[in-house]
């Protein structure tokens, strides 16, 4: 059954609940919502008013007057000459996301164009056809003018489109095959129309749906192979106190705490008396450094539920009282600054799983030297920690803000930018890095309670080693360490 989509503000659980819909249907009011627009702006047309991006020229160029006679040319023209994107293609579920909101941002009523646009890419929504997008193009300026255009071409027949086949491989085709295939006329744009399918800040916004979904995936994973590194290490759980954590007046901290006293409920291996007093940070200070980061979770979805359903194209139309608006809602700053901060937290989550990993393979705590069954013979796990810890070296220099820097561009009209759809590319890169750090911590916290003969896991702790070590079988003597690295890695998939 589709799911109907009405305009206006939806949640992240709405949101995802919509991207995992075998189809979408437009309300009633979002139909209504576009034919005004479109109706409005071909009144201003035929008013003969100069309207920057409907009979104008764009970005320095705006001050060049187009013939009435050309204005469908000038909007074909801007889809052709700014699909200049380079660079590997944006995965289909990132693509997914940018239809989505292409299509919330429309049917607000605003943007004018033909209802029949937006049926189309609902067509290609519900049919699971995604263009074809090249990563490398965007400024983050003008909203993410290169990929939209190549996202937009296959409603004129031109580009390329992707779809899976029996296998589930993504094959991409000419979009005028795939039309001719399907029935369907390729679009006409009408006035503004190219621009407003142009304009628009829905690569970023799909960046950072993407990130948002595998992050919180991340950060609930890391809690169990937090608690399961704490059970090799012997630590203690006095740290996971509730009281400690209302005295800091966090939330995110709270639900970090929580969230570990849940992994260690009913935990053998927890006493009160040690030789030991305290742990290191790194398993001591878990819901300090988990907790920030899960607070920033919540400012990005708080950013995204914004921006998903939001009118981001220019110039802006207001139907109801008569006014066209040339403004900036396309610039994708609210978006870099969180990208930007969402690396930072991606980056300590596995900084901190990086250090847990060195403490396991330290030869204290009862535990042998890299956990090698006969050290000085065997390396054990030595070298995990190695690519380990390159791996969040290079972490760290993706983590660099990209939202600082701006360049000048369209010959100085377009002078500040944001860098955000960089930010979030850079994203998607420390957060595969993470997972592969955590990865490696996984592996090394089964090897370590592998020389515990009574290790006094909690039930969920067992249930969940016992999952992992299906794919991955603790090691005797030394043995070759990328392919379980990889399996490992794999465990921790979204």
């Amino acid at each position: 059954m589709n799911h109907r989509l009405e305009p206006g503000p939806q949640s992240w659980a709405d949101l995802q609940s919509l991207y995992a819909a075998e189809g979408i249907a437009l309300s009633e009011a979002a139909r209504a919502n576009v034919k005004q627009a479109h109706d409005f702006l071909l009144k201003v047309v035929a008013s003969g008013k100069t309207v920057y991006g409907v009979n104008t020229g764009f970005g320095q160029l705006a001050n060049v007057r187009v013939g009435a006679d050309q204005l469908h040319q000038l909007q074909d023209n801007i889809l052709r000459s700014h699909a200049a994107g380079l660079g590997e293609p944006l995965p289909p579920r990132i693509v997914r996301w940018m239809l989505l909101f292409k299509i919330c941002g429309l049917i607000r009523g605003h943007s004018g164009v033909q209802p029949q646009t937006v049926d189309r890419l609902v067509d290609f929504y519900n049919a699971g056809l995604m263009p074809v997008v090249p990563r490398q193009g965007s400024l983050g300026a003008s909203g993410d003018l290169a990929p939209l255009s190549h996202m937009c071409l296959p409603l004129m027949g031109e580009g390329e489109l992707m779809e899976q086949d029996s296998q589930g491989i993504w094959r991409s085709c000419p979009a005028s095959e795939v039309l001719k295939k399907k029935g369907w006329e390729p679009i006409s744009l009408g006035p503004k129309e190219g621009l407003a399918l142009i304009n628009g800040t829905q690569m970023m916004s799909a960046l950072l749906a993407h990130s948002l979904q595998h992050l919180e995936h991340l950060w609930e994973e890391a809690h169990g192979i937090a608690s399961l590194s704490l059970a090799a290490f012997e630590g203690l759980d006095a740290p996971f106190h509730p009281a400690v954590h209302e005295l800091r007046q966090h939330a995110g901290q709270q639900s970090s705490a929580a969230r570990m006293r849940d992994w260690l409920d009913g935990a053998a291996f927890l006493r009160e008396t040690h030789e030991w007093v305290q742990d290191p940070y790194s398993f001591r200070c878990i819901p300090q450094v988990y907790g920030a980061i899960r607070t920033a979770i919540d400012r990005g979805i708080e950013t995204l539920e914004g921006e998903a359903t939001a009118v981001t194209d220019n110039p802006i139309l207001l139907p109801e009282t008569g006014e066209v608006i040339s403004a900036g809602n396309f610039h994708g700053e609210p978006l870099a600054v969180v990208l930007d901060h969402l690396k930072v937290v991606a980056s300590e989550l596995g900084t901190m799983s990086e250090r847990r990993i060195f403490k396991l393979l330290s030869g204290t705590r009862g535990l042998p030297p890299f956990l090698a069954t006969d050290p000085g013979l065997d390396s054990g796990l030595m070298i995990v920690q190695y690519t380990a810890a390159s791996i969040v070296a290079r972490n760290k220099m993706r983590a660099m803000p990209a939202s600082v820097d701006t360049i000048d561009s369209s010959n100085g009209q377009e002078d500040h930018v944001s860098m955000g759809a960089n930010a979030g590319l850079q994203l998607l890169a420390v957060l595969q890095g993470t997972r592969e750090v955590l990865g490696c911590e996984i592996l090394t916290a089964s090897q370590a309670l592998h020389f515990r003969t009574e290790p006094g896991l909690s039930a969920k702790q067992q249930a969940h080693l016992g999952r992992f070590r299906k794919q991955v079988a603790p090691q005797e003597g030394d043995v070759e360490q990328s392919s379980r690295m990889r399996a490992a890695v794999a465990f921790l998939e979204c």
